[in-house]
C-alpha cells in the first residue's frame, strides 16, 4: 500500500509539473505575440491612418482660378439646305441619257439629264425656212418700195399704189422679225433638251430613267446646296424664352461631341408647335464639315456664359450624394496635408465645374490618387502636367477623380 502511495504522489508530481510548464510556455508565447503586433504596429504607424505619416503621398494638384463657364443643353437638329430646288425640265420629249447620279455633287451649269432632241431640231429646222421664206418678201418688199416711189416722183404711179407698196413692205418687216423671234424661241426650246443644274450642290433621288416620256410636269431630281445650311431646334417653350436672336449661339457637334461648325440664332419662332408644343429656333452657317441637308445631327445650345470659380471633373469625389474636393492646407506636423471638403457644385462646362461654395480661387486642389487619401494625411503635392497655369478647359477627362466625377455635360441632359 505504500508502494501504491508513493507512485500515485510522483504521477500527481509529474502532472503539476507538466501543468506549469505549459502555461508558462503560453505566456511566453503571448508575450512574443504581442511583441510582434507592436513592432508590425509601429512600422505601418498605426490602425488610425498614420501610415503616410513617415512618408507624405504624391499627388498632383491644380490651383483653382475663375474661368468662363457656359449654361448649356444638347439636342437633335435638322440641317436645312438654304439653297434647294425640284429641277423640272422645261422640254417635252423622251429620256434619252441621265448623265448624273444620285448623291453626286455637280457644279452650276452641268447637264443632269438630255431629252431626245430630234423633235426640236426638227421644229427649228422648219422655222429656219420660214425665216429664210420672210427674209425673202422682205427683200421683194423693199425693192418694190423702191421703184414705187420713183414712179411716183416721175408721175408714173399713183398715190393709193405707192401706199400698198408701203404697206407690204412694212408688213414684210413685220413678218420677218416675228419668224426671228419664232427662230430663236426655238433654238432655247432646242437647249431646253439638256436639263442642267442651277446651281452647285448635289443630286437628289431621280426617279425617271432613259425611255420616259416627260413634259414639264415632271419632277427630274432635287440639288440642294449644302454650302450655306440651316440648323433647326426644337425647344421647350421655357428654354426657348432665354433665347436671344444675335447672342445665343448654337454648336454642331461632331463624332466626339467636340463643335463642328458654330453659328448664333437669327430665328426664335414666335408660337409653338400645336402637336409638340415646341418652339422652333434657327441658326445659319458656312458648311466646312461636309454635313448633308435633311442630315439629323446633335447639337449643343450655349444659354449663359459667364465668370465662375472652376474645377476639374476629376477633381471631384463623391460619397452618399456629396461632393467633395481634397484641398493642400498646413498639417500639424507644418508641411502639406490633405483636407476632404464639401463643395456645392454647378453646371459643367469644358470638363470643368462650376465651384458655387466650399473653396476659393488660388486654393490647390488634388487630382490624382483621391481614392487613397485620409483626411489630414501629410502629401507632397505636384503641379499637373497638363494644368500649371491652373484650370482649363477638357483634354485630360478621366484622370483619376472620384467614382463618378465627370459625369455629364449640363444640369439638364438634352432630347
Amino acid at each position: 500500500m505504500q508502494r501504491v502511495s508513493r507512485i500515485n504522489g510522483q504521477r500527481a508530481l509529474w502532472a503539476l509539473a507538466s501543468l506549469r510548464g505549459t502555461v508558462a510556455w503560453t505566456a511566453l508565447t503571448m508575450v512574443a505575440l504581442s511583441g510582434c503586433s507592436k513592432d508590425e504596429k509601429a512600422a505601418s504607424g498605426g490602425q488610425d491612418g498614420g501610415s503616410g505619416q513617415g512618408k507624405p503621398a504624391a499627388v498632383e494638384v491644380v490651383a483653382l482660378k475663375p474661368g468662363p463657364v457656359r449654361e448649356t443643353q444638347d439636342y437633335l437638329g435638322t440641317l436645312i439646305s438654304r439653297t434647294s430646288i425640284t429641277v423640272y425640265p422645261q422640254a417635252t420629249g423622251y429620256v434619252q441619257s441621265i448623265e448624273v447620279r444620285p448623291g453626286q455633287k455637280v457644279e452650276a451649269g452641268q447637264v443632269l439629264l438630255q431629252v431626245d432632241p430630234r423633235e426640236g431640231r426638227a421644229l427649228l429646222e422648219g422655222v429656219q425656212a420660214q425665216r429664210a421664206s420672210a427674209q425673202a418678201n422682205l427683200e421683194l418688199a423693199q425693192r418694190s418700195l423702191q421703184r414705187s416711189e420713183q414712179l411716183v416722183r416721175e408721175g408714173l404711179m399713183s398715190r393709193q399704189e405707192y401706199d400698198q407698196a408701203v404697206a407690204q413692205s412694212r408688213a414684210a418687216a413685220a413678218n420677218a422679225r416675228a419668224v426671228s423671234a419664232q427662230l430663236a424661241a426655238q433654238a432655247v426650246q432646242l437647249g431646253f433638251t439638256h436639263v442642267k443644274a442651277p446651281f452647285a450642290g448635289i443630286v437628289g433621288d431621280i426617279p425617271v430613267k432613259v425611255g420616259d416620256f416627260i413634259s414639264p410636269q415632271t419632277a427630274i431630281t432635287r440639288v440642294d446646296q449644302s454650302q450655306a445650311l440651316e440648323i433647326s431646334v426644337a425647344l421647350p417653350a421655357e428654354r426657348a424664352a432665354q433665347v436671344k436672336p444675335g447672342e445665343t449661339e448654337v454648336e454642331v457637334l461632331g463624332e466626339k461631341s467636340e463643335p463642328v461648325a458654330a453659328s448664333t440664332v437669327f430665328f426664335v419662332s414666335p408660337t409653338p408647335d400645336p402637336q409638340t408644343q415646341l418652339v422652333e429656333i434657327k441658326a445659319t452657317f458656312q458648311n466646312e464639315a461636309g454635313l448633308l441637308a435633311g442630315q439629323r445631327v446633335p447639337v449643343r445650345v450655349v444659354f449663359d456664359v459667364h465668370e465662375a470659380l472652376r474645377m476639374p471633373t476629376y477633381a471631384v469625389a463623391r460619397q452618399s450624394g456629396q461632393s467633395f474636393a481634397w484641398v493642400v492646407v498646413e498639417g500639424d506636423g507644418g508641411g502639406p496635408a490633405a483636407q476632404r471638403r464639401p463643395v456645392t457644385l454647378g453646371d459643367i462646362s469644358d470638363n470643368a465645374y462650376e465651384v458655387r461654395e466650399g473653396l476659393q480661387a488660388g486654393d490647390q486642389v488634388v487630382v490624382s490618387g483621391l481614392q487613397m487619401l485620409q483626411n489630414g494625411q501629410p502629401i507632397e503635392p505636384k503641379p499637373h502636367p497638363e494644368r500649371r497655369e491652373g484650370v482649363g478647359g477638357g483634354g485630360d477627362a478621366g484622370v483619376g477623380g472620384g467614382g463618378d466625377a465627370g459625369v455629364g455635360s449640363g444640369t439638364d441632359a438634352g432630347q
